[in-house]
């Protein structure tokens, strides 16, 4: 069961991978909006956050492995995240350590045992032996995770330095951990796995029953394959919070004393080292401009917070509410600053022009008023999540501002599009063809018709003076 899952998905992230911008665009925009008004397909999550990795390789170099590479990382899937190395991710490995992961087994652990292997499962690809392949990566596997334990074993902070410079990150010595730990428990992972539902929108009642029933096995709790059963477990929540839910569960308790004296203590670190990596993601989507799908990730952010939040009692003098603390006024401080810059970026856009400042037979950058048509949108998202997010005060201020410009602005730029010259009116009815979009997002979509009505109305005008004094 847990490769036929892992097979879809796989078929998922290449059908995704071939979509036109303009379909992938489309797509990201009807699941975005089912998500925000509760209306999404199961699995909207999943489809969502590929879209946001597959597009993030598109302006990546990502490594592109053969096959024998892909068939000794395949264990690891359920445990990678689209991060930067350094950054602490407890039973996970960053997508992009992966390389430096292979060119270190292959080149430093077992070279001649790694160049062996390679091509032993080539060979049985070409005649069309899977699971001769197969079966040669499991061997493989195993040999590696044996290496590493050995090698861990008579490490010494020189060699876990030079470790640091083979893999090119900080957190070397735990990727190397982590790798061991998943090869060498991907078995019972593989079982676990197979127990578990594919996707868990809600983990509540039989079904957080049975998934505890699981990682309570004596097998499980006693070993390394607790942590990456849980972290299993998170890959498989629509909602990565609801994982707090097995903590509190253990516990019979929402305090963080009580939490803390039971094994599942550490579920609590693997969710705010979750929101941690999405609150990162936000912002280094929102400085992209890309705009991929970020009132849907702002949701997550926001739903993760509360989740903490309402499921836990978190004193705020406790490390636990602390660390939630930072991550709330962080994600205050990357909204804030993005918002702000709204009000200027439309005016930039809109604001009545003299001719003398337009250029004949220019108009406005279609891409410009894209983007900034999205931060509208991202912004009226914000105000959904301003309580919970402490931006209260500058989302309301920030949409009085623009809600007054557009009111005013509007009018005066009718006028223009009335008066216009012929060099100057494709450039002023891209201004008013601006206006209408961002009034949709501003006031409501009947407003914007209106509007766009009385457009029409004033570009017939132009076109009647024009006729009449030829």
């Amino acid at each position: 069961m847990a490769g036929q899952i892992e097979a879809a998905a796989e078929k998922l992230r290449a059908y995704l991978r071939e979509l036109k911008p303009g379909a992938r665009a489309l797509l990201i925009g009807e699941l975005e909006r089912g998500l925000l008004h509760g209306t999404s397909p199961v699995g909207a999550e999943l489809v969502l956050s590929e879209l946001r990795r597959s597009l993030r390789e598109g302006q990546s170099q990502a490594a592109r492995f053969g096959d024998p590479a892909r068939l000794f990382f395949q264990p690891l899937e359920p445990f990678l995240v689209d991060d930067v190395p350094d950054h602490k991710h407890r039973g996970r490995i960053a997508r992009s350590a992966l390389e430096p992961l292979w060119h270190w087994v292959g080149n430093t652990l077992i070279p001649a045992e790694t160049k062996a292997y390679v091509a032993q499962v080539e060979h049985a690809l070409m005649a069309g032996d899977t699971e001769s392949a197969a079966a040669q990566a499991g061997d493989f596997q195993d040999l590696v995770a044996v290496r590493i334990a050995q090698m861990l074993e008579g490490s010494d902070d020189k060699e876990r330095r030079r470790l640091n410079v083979q893999l090119g990150s900080s957190r070397a010595l735990d990727d190397v951990k982590s790798l061991r730990g998943i090869l060498a428990c991907r078995v019972g992972l593989a079982t676990i796995g197979a127990q578990l539902p594919g996707h868990i929108t809600v983990l509540t009642g039989a079904v957080l029953d049975s998934v505890k029933a699981q990682l309570d096995a004596p097998a499980t709790a006693k070993s390394d394959l607790f942590l990456y059963s849980l972290v299993l477990v998170m890959s498989k929540l629509a909602a990565p919070w609801q994982l707090l839910r097995l903590a509190t569960k253990a516990a019979q308790s929402d305090t963080a004393k009580r939490i803390a004296e039971t094994p599942y203590s550490v579920v609590v670190q693997i969710v705010l080292e979750e929101v941690d990596r999405r609150v990162r993601e936000l912002a280094a989507d929102l400085k992209s401009g890309r705009g991929i799908a970020v009132s849907a990730l702002l949701k997550e952010v926001h739903d993760a917070m509360r989740g903490l939040r309402s499921e836990l009692d978190l004193p705020s003098e406790s490390p636990w509410g602390k660390q939630l603390s930072t991550l709330r006024a962080e994600v205050s401080r990357i909204l804030t600053a993005e918002i702000e810059l709204m009000p200027g970026r439309v005016r930039r856009l809109v604001r009545p022009r003299p001719a003398k400042e337009i250029v004949q037979g220019s108009k406005l950058d279609p891409d410009e008023v894209t983007e900034t048509e999205a931060l509208i949108g991202f912004v009226a998202t914000c105000r959904n999540y301003a309580s919970e997010l402490a931006i209260n005060e500058v989302t309301q201020r920030t949409f009085g501002e623009l809600q007054q410009f557009l009111e005013s602005g509007t009018r005066t730029l009718l006028e223009s599009l009335r008066g216009s010259t012929a060099g100057e009116r494709i450039f002023r009815q891209s201004q008013v063809d601006a206006a209408v979009r961002f009034c949709a997002k501003v006031f409501s979509p009947e407003y914007a018709s209106t509007l766009a009505k009385a457009a029409g109305i004033a570009s017939h005008d132009h076109e009647r003076k024009v006729a009449t004094r030829a």
